[in-house]
């Protein structure tokens, strides 16, 4: 009986799948993903996440997205994982990696720290960078990274292009919390607490970056960080209690030797010329720009999986204001900062 039954589901899922099949082949990859998510809601079986792999793959030639193209090859390869001697996985999965390589877009955001069990290179320089970090904690005393930061952001912005039309659009961030825990937890508990939203893009730089995150003054002086983390303007401090300035003066101790450099489309930390005196204003990198003067001193803590192309608009809109000159000549206003992703996110997310 029980043999039986487990027959019939089979048959079930085999039936499901055909259809999903049907329904992608239709060009409606949407609906295979809803299909597919009511049948195997826990991705328990290759077919499933292959199927999703592929549809997903659909949405992100369509979209021309490297974050979705990252979804589709995270399906892929788990569907390769539960099922490595399926053709078809592997077919995909190979066919799919291949694509990405044409069009420059890795894997994943981050370099793979272990393979197969095996350290990489990038793995061990990230050991080295965790040992730094971790010498920081301990000498701040007060920090312990939590085991379920976000993994991504979405950066919703308005801003009047450098033809005059205005524009409304989200980009979206492929955080890096193995890397910079400190600095993805604070824009998480800002973004959380709500204190970017409606806040402005202050300088601005052709070629260069655009930066923002000053909440309460709005001009780049302002900003201090979310929560203790053991440093007050840039001095490690045995409590809290010792910052004259209060939690206006919280700062973040720098992550930046975490072997993350400054690529196009990454997001870093701005800070004051001196060390752990990040709050919470952060700069975008456009495309065309690679600030690699900044590696080893600002702290890379993410990279712009889709929209980096709307970064590069707003670093090319008029400026000229405030004492700088580098002020926008119309606002650029970051509306809201969401953050999700970690351990809890239900594994459909990603499609």
């Amino acid at each position: 009986m029980c043999l039986f039954g487990l027959y019939m589901a089979e048959e079930e899922f085999g039936k499901t799948w055909d259809k999903a099949e049907k329904i992608l082949a239709k060009g409606n990859a949407s609906a295979c993903l809803d299909l597919l998510r009511e049948v195997d809601p826990n991705g328990d079986k290759a077919t499933t996440l292959r199927i999703a792999g592929e549809a997903t793959w659909a949405i992100a030639k369509k979209k021309d997205s490297r974050a979705e193209y990252r979804k589709a090859a995270s399906l892929l390869r788990d569907s390769v994982k539960k099922a490595p001697r399926n053709k078809a996985s592997n077919s995909a999965y190979n066919e799919l990696l291949n694509e990405m390589q044409d069009k420059r877009i890795k894997e994943t955001a981050f370099p793979r720290l272990v393979n197969d069990g095996t350290p990489t290179l990038a793995g061990i320089g990230a050991l080295i960078g965790a040992i730094t970090v971790s010498l920081l904690l301990v000498k701040a005393a007060t920090y312990t990274p939590p085991t379920d930061l976000p993994t991504e952001a979405k950066m919703r912005i308005t801003w009047t292009n450098s033809d005059g039309l205005f524009n409304d659009e989200v980009i979206t961030i492929d955080l890096a919390p193995d890397s910079a825990p400190i600095h993805v937890e604070n824009l998480h508990l800002h973004a959380t607490a709500g204190n970017y939203d409606n806040t402005q893009f202050h300088r601005i730089m052709d070629n260069f970056m655009i930066q923002g995150g000053d909440f309460n003054r709005g001009d780049g002086t302002g900003g201090y960080a979310a929560d203790w983390y053991g440093y007050c303007d840039g001095q490690a401090m045995d409590s809290q209690l010792d910052c004259g300035g209060g939690k206006t003066s919280y700062t973040i101790p720098d992550e930046a030797d975490n072997g993350l450099i400054h690529t196009p489309c990454t997001i870093s930390m701005a800070k004051k010329p001196n060390p752990h005196t990040g709050g919470s204003q952060f700069f975008l990198v456009p495309e065309d720009s690679t600030p690699d003067h900044l590696d080893g001193v600002h702290t890379v803590f993410g990279d712009i999986s889709d929209g980096c192309e709307h970064v590069t608009s707003i670093s090319e809109v008029q400026t000229g204001q405030g004492s700088s000159g580098t002020g926008p000549a119309n606002p650029v206003t970051l509306v809201s900062v969401t953050t999700t992703g970690g351990t809890n996110t239900p594994w459909w997310y990603f499609w």
